[in-house]
């Protein structure tokens, strides 16, 4: 096996791009591939930067942090800047990119050597590609997109999803596709140990309007209006929209049934809940629902981006997002289903992610990507 030099390159050292760089980042390390890191000096906060000190002695080429913008930005230019920079003292053999903003200095980098010894390998993670279709940014970032594409080698798309929505506003291309699903650890698989008196449901994700929690809201107020029943919510997050959230959940009546608490380790909040209930409203495929399934968590999910990929044969259970009366009904449905039964369906939904959603299947997928493309560029065979 030859050593290869990997360079990732994204924006902001938090949430599921962070977990799928940090996981695939490691598994090439332990491999005896040499890797390294380039993101945003600015987020992450002290959880980011724990992590990337617990990382960094695995990583031959090290980490390496400038400030990155969210929005496209004039300063952006210094961060190219700074990776071409890098790309000339490492000479990676694979840059690849993550996120929108990780894809374009991946791909807009430019150095003599990377048209002849570099593959360009790009893993969009929903980003560009979840703008609502039609809108001006939709347009302006799929036209961005169709560019870049020319200055790639292989995309690795997590998911179907996303890269159907490439196929359809994108088309075709010379490079390389692949679908690569994010994968988790055995350890991940282990039962959840519950309190003796759990929240009714539990949410865990971002305080976003994206995230369809403004539904799940509602949904509780037509349970509570409906059926005269009071179901607790355990709300794990923090975000834009929370102080909206909570002027809503004072709003409707279901404050006092509501706890909302900052984020913390996803095991420990969902053994708070007998069951977890994801709104969203756009996703790509997002790693808090295979860690929910992963441990058995019973699971009432909204039916968009690459969710339904995660559920596979189970996929009918889903319901479509921002339909409170509808999330309120499926609601019911899951705490009035025996614990027997609702175990019973979480048990065989785990079995499932258990099959296709693992880390070591995650990174070969990766490495399979990067040897491919190689071989496309009469670069050698590498895995």
């Amino acid at each position: 096996m030859q050593k290869l030099r990997i360079l990732h390159v994204f924006r902001a050292p938090l949430g599921g791009l962070f977990r799928h760089v940090v996981d695939v980042a490691r598994g090439q390390s332990e491999r005896g591939h040499e890797v390294g890191i380039f993101c945003d000096s600015t987020t992450g906060g002290t959880r980011g930067d724990a992590a990337l000190a617990s990382l960094a002695p695995e990583l031959a080429l090290g980490v390496t942090r400038v400030p990155m913008r969210r929005l496209p930005h004039p300063l952006d230019a210094a961060a190219v800047a700074k990776l071409t920079w890098l790309y000339g003292r490492t000479r990676p053999h694979v840059l690849h990119g993550h996120g929108s903003k990780g894809g374009a200095f991946a791909r807009l980098a430019t150095h003599p050597a990377l048209d002849r010894t570099t593959v360009r390998a790009y893993t969009p993670h929903g980003g560009s590609f979840n703008y609502r279709p039609g809108t001006l940014a939709h347009r302006l970032y799929m036209g961005v997109e169709t560019l870049l594409a020319r200055r790639t080698d292989v995309f690795l798309f997590e998911s179907g999803y996303v890269k159907g929505r490439f196929d359809s506003f994108v088309g075709e291309t010379k490079a390389l596709s692949r679908i690569v699903h994010n994968g988790i650890e055995e350890a991940e698989f282990e039962p959840l140990e519950r309190p003796p008196d759990p929240f009714d449901l539990v949410y865990i994700g971002e305080l976003r309007e994206a995230k369809g929690v403004d539904t799940l809201i509602d949904a509780l107020a037509t349970i509570r209006k409906e059926n005269d029943l009071r179901l607790t919510l355990l709300a794990v997050g923090s975000g834009p929209s929370e102080a909206e959230f909570k002027a809503r959940a004072r709003a409707s009546g279901v404050w006092d049934s509501i706890a909302f608490v900052p984020p913390q380790p996803i095991r420990t909040a969902l053994s708070r809940g007998r069951v977890m209930v994801i709104p969203s409203k756009a996703e790509s495929l997002p790693y808090v629902i295979l860690e929910a399934a992963a441990a058995g968590q019973p699971l009432v999910s909204t039916n968009v981006g690459g969710i339904r990929e995660i559920f596979g044969p189970y996929a009918d259970e889903l319901i479509p997002a921002g339909d409170p009366a509808l999330l309120a009904a499926k609601i019911l449905q899951a705490v009035r289903e025996p614990e027997e039964a609702r175990q019973r369906k979480a048990a065989a939904l785990r079995q499932f992610v258990h099959a296709g959603f693992r880390i070591d299947r995650m990174v070969d997928g990766v490495m399979a990507g990067y040897a491919d493309a190689r071989i496309a560029r009469g670069l050698g065979p590498t895995r």
